[in-house]
């Protein structure tokens, strides 16, 4: 079975600033974090209970190559995607997104 993802626009705001940071750093490094990403999502459209709950029903994926996770909910056949944070964020700012 494949789940429906919603990335919720807290996240994808997430998302664009890690890409536009990291192409700031280096040309095509945003790029290649947006492979990773996808990579992930592509992972947790398939396998959402694969990755481990962080709080309550909340679980988190690690994006590979890159010091972020992906907090995220599954509903029925679907994933939300709440959170796109760097390891060294405050978990508190995913918690706000519930």
């Amino acid at each position: 079975m494949v789940y429906k993802l919603i990335i919720r626009p807290e996240a994808r705001a997430d998302l664009l600033d890690a890409f536009h940071w990291y192409e700031e750093q280096r040309t095509g490094l945003g790029h290649d974090f947006k492979l990773c990403v996808d990579e992930v999502m592509s992972m947790l459209s398939k396998h959402p209970n694969l990755f481990p709950s962080v709080h309550k029903h909340v679980r988190r994926a690690f994006i590979k190559r890159f010091p972020f996770g992906i907090f995220y909910i599954v509903v029925n056949e679907t994933v939300v995607i709440l959170a796109v944070l760097h390891a060294r964020r405050d978990p508190a700012n995913w918690k706000k997104r519930l």
